[in-house]
């Protein structure tokens, strides 16, 4: 497939945290439980109040996990799903990267075109979302110049054109956010006081106010990851979970504090030689402040984990590469 062209803008990241590195955390992530499905890619995981998953796959396909062990298609987008969440009637949100917002009823398999343009503009990649108690869908729109076919290359070219959008039940669309380095996972805080997103390309998590004295302003929540942030969601215990899908890549933090001709040339690489992600599974959880309350890693051959969710103790795993889902039971402090 041919590349587009990258215009690439010059930056300074933080430096690196130590805990950047490839390792085992303390306490150790335990090994996954891994789960096939019958597909490859399953890049987010949802669970309804009955305790079913749900999941998308790389070839279009809405697979439906249920706790005895069956796996079915629900539903095909005729995309390529990658954030899923349940709304409060049942049905499936479902942020397609190539079909944009999406409705799926898991009933029936109907499956409705939400959003697809804003102001008249189509999406490019539309990520991952939460769903408020109102209804209201918040979700990234990640890049409005690269598709994920190429999301490496608004990593690379850092121009920041992510994008923090709210869809209202009566069907109109408000940009909460512009300007985000590759917008990515959505939450909502446990008591819906503010909305986070994920800036892959910061490194960071930003957060719009929804309520209280500072409704409308955006701040960090937490930022120098030690990770390239992926998917969110909002734990049982109102913890915000964050998948990790890579440490960070120290040639292109370097090159892009230097010379914009340098990201430039490394795009023209061949892939073999193109950054790529490292294998390791991971996730973090920090608390409504940002403080970390959970940093687990391990080698444990699940790789690529783009999706993270909590549910009474044990963490349901995506990713974007794998043929399963993974599951671990959190660790008891």
């Amino acid at each position: 497939m041919r590349r587009p062209s990258i215009h690439p803008v010059s930056w300074q990241a933080p430096r690196a945290p130590v805990r950047s590195r490839q390792r085992d955390s303390e306490p150790p992530m335990p090994a996954p439980s891994l789960r096939p499905i019958g597909g490859r890619g399953p890049e987010d995981i949802a669970i309804d109040a009955g305790g079913t998953a749900y999941t998308g796959v790389a070839d279009g396909r809405l697979l439906r996990l249920a706790p005895d062990g069956e796996v079915a298609v629900i539903a095909d987008t005729g995309g390529r799903p990658l954030g899923v969440e349940v709304d409060p009637g049942g049905d499936l949100v479902v942020c397609d990267a190539y079909r944009g917002l999406l409705r799926v009823d898991p009933r029936r398999g109907t499956v409705t075109v939400l959003v697809d343009k804003v102001d008249g503009e189509q999406l490019l990649l539309c990520d991952n979302a939460a769903v408020a108690g109102d209804g209201s869908i918040y979700f990234s729109d990640s890049s409005r110049r690269f598709t994920l076919a190429h999301w490496r290359a608004d990593l690379m070219e850092h121009s920041g054109t992510g994008r923090l959008l709210r869809w209202d039940p009566s069907g109109t669309v408000e940009v909460l956010a512009s300007g985000l380095q590759f917008a990515n996972g959505v939450a909502l805080a446990a008591d819906e006081s503010f909305v986070a997103v994920a800036e892959t390309g910061a490194y960071q998590i930003s957060r719009v106010w929804l309520s209280g004295p500072r409704a409308g302003q955006r701040d960090v929540l937490i930022s120098n990851l030690p990770g390239f942030p992926d998917n969110l969601s909002t734990g049982s215990d109102g913890l915000l979970w964050i998948a990790l899908p890579s440490p960070r890549n120290r040639m292109l933090d370097w090159a892009h504090a230097h010379n914009p001709r340098l990201i430039q040339a490394i795009w023209a690489m061949p892939d073999r030689w193109q950054p790529a992600p490292r294998h390791t599974t991971w996730v973090m959880a920090v608390d409504a402040d940002g403080r970390v309350v959970h940093d687990l890693q391990g080698q444990h051959g699940y790789h690529m984990v783009t999706g993270v969710r909590e549910r009474d103790g044990v963490l349901y795993l995506g990713s974007l590469i794998e043929p399963s889902v993974a599951t671990v039971a959190l660790p008891v402090s």
